[in-house]
């Protein structure tokens, strides 16, 4: 039997295969596509049984190639530039193809776990499951909500495991090849490698400077729910996966510095140290981002506590502090 990982040369769906990995699964179709040829280095150092290009994949698919091999399916694959404004793209990319294997999966009996996404919620300030609260902004935000309102539709009928995850805001290894789409942990890093200081957004919306909150989750936390969801077929739902705890960009700017400085043989300083230094600093908000941008996100994790996932997350002080020297080892 098969595990099949689509967006596998990604970030969260490498994480997923080395993941599955490290519990000794190691036949796993790997879908994705490489048009970003950098991406492959998110894979080398796991195991497959095969890559596929995911139209050759759907291909497969849709000929019955699979038909009786698939274990599960871990559906990570999507256009996610937020600022991506080719509208039917966006649509024919992360709204249909993920109904063609949603419908194979429903018809075969697999588990289907895929990537939802937080934005759904647009500039609201509930972000509980369900449709009164939610109000995409963008066209990548509306392809991910149609999708769920699909699996709504079709609740009561299914026939296997379908679980959608709204991931928050993820960091974590893996990440560098998205680029200027990668985590602002990531950006704040390498700021502080190549300049000496880093730069976060003036305050809009009424935040302060740096000061606009977001539930930033890490890649491991996101692992560990999506396997517990594999190791529990039996539930099924839409479920936030954030911390529960909203942080401001400060924090992970604070965090970062603080475990480079560390690194160096230097000592921690507070939020306002770093400031008068001039180891933080601020640029003014981006005009087109204006009316498109979420200034506070933090998950109502009650539906997920609800399924029982009971492990604590980090909090970005953990996380982005393991991250951080992890990069560090990289970088050598």
């Amino acid at each position: 039997m098969y595990y099949i990982v689509t967006g596998a040369a990604g970030f969260i769906g490498s994480n997923l295969v080395k993941a599955l990995n490290e519990r000794g699964e190691h036949n796993i179709i790997a879908v994705d596509n490489l048009k970003n040829a950098d991406k492959f280095k998110n894979l080398v150092d796991c195991d497959i049984a095969d890559y596929l290009d995911k139209e050759d994949f759907l291909e497969k698919l849709q000929e019955g190639y699979f038909d009786g091999l698939v274990a599960a399916m871990f559906h990570q694959g999507a256009c996610s530039d937020t600022m991506e404004t080719d509208g039917r793209y966006m649509m024919e990319n992360n709204y249909q193809y993920t109904l063609e294997l949603l419908n194979y999966c429903q018809d075969e009996e697999v588990p289907f776990l895929y990537a939802s996404s937080a934005s759904v919620y647009g500039g609201g300030g509930v972000f509980k499951e369900s449709r009164e609260f939610e109000s995409p902004l963008n066209i990548y935000a509306y392809s991910k909500f149609l999708f769920d309102q699909i699996v709504r539709r079709r609740w009561q009928k299914r026939t296997a495991q379908i679980v959608g995850l709204r991931y928050f805001n993820v960091y974590g290894s893996r990440e560098a090849h998205k680029g200027r789409m990668a985590s602002v942990a990531w950006h704040f890093f390498n700021q502080y490698r190549n300049e000496g200081k880093v730069k976060l957004f003036e305050g809009c919306d009424g935040y302060a400077n740096g000061g606009q909150l977001r539930d930033f989750v890490s890649i491991e936390d996101v692992v560990k729910v999506n396997m517990y969801f594999l190791d529990h077929p039996d539930k099924s739902g839409i479920f936030n996966l954030g911390t529960g705890q909203a942080q401001s960009f400060n924090d992970v700017a604070v965090a970062t510095i603080n475990t480079l400085r560390i690194a160096e043989g230097k000592s921690a300083l507070s939020l306002a140290e770093l400031q008068k230094q001039g180891l933080i600093s601020y640029i003014p908000f981006p005009d087109q981002l204006r009316g498109k941008y979420q200034s506070y996100t933090q998950a109502d994790i009650g539906a997920l506590r609800g399924s029982c996932y009971a492990e604590a997350f980090l909090s970005v002080e953990q996380g982005v502090a393991k991250y951080v020297e992890q990069m560090l080892k990289v970088a050598g």
